[in-house]
């Protein structure tokens, strides 16, 4: 029982580390797929969207967004899409530095600080939205990507 249970944990895990691709949002969605032009079907098999193409196809072919966001362009409602990811930013130190700690060595505890010397490389991501879709009336109005 116990190995049954650690091979479902395991293959959950696995599962939800699997990238979503235009190819699996299809499957997951045919009938979205399926309410598409050729055009459009097209375009969200390869992963792009196009201007006039509705909402269901930009979530086909891109995913869902980060953030949404609503507002009025000429007096028609509108919607934005953000697409966030983030980058590494890589960052060498000499010295590791003093601070304050959190949770179990937070407030009401002694002080807890950590000194460090030495040399190293540090990574930190720092977020950034690499997309954004600007709808007017559900359909495609223009868009950005970054390369």
């Amino acid at each position: 029982m116990k190995l049954f249970f650690a091979a479902v944990t395991t293959l959950a895990l696995l599962a939800s580390c699997a990238p979503s691709t235009p190819q699996s949002r299809i499957q997951q969605s045919p009938e979205k797929f399926a309410r598409l032009t050729s055009k459009q079907k097209e375009l969200v098999q390869q992963g792009h969207i196009a201007r006039g193409m509705p909402q269901e196809g930009v979530e086909l072919a891109w995913g869902n967004p980060s953030r949404q966001s609503e507002g009025s362009k000429e007096g028609k409602p509108t919607q934005r899409w953000d697409y966030e990811s983030s980058r590494p930013v890589y960052t060498n130190s000499f010295f590791g530095g003093v601070g304050f700690g959190y949770g179990r060595y937070g407030r009401g505890y002694p002080f807890y600080s950590g000194y460090g010397v030495g040399y190293g490389p540090d990574v930190t991501y720092v977020p950034y939205t690499r997309a954004s879709v600007w709808f007017v009336k559900n359909k495609v109005d223009s868009w950005e990507r970054q390369k």
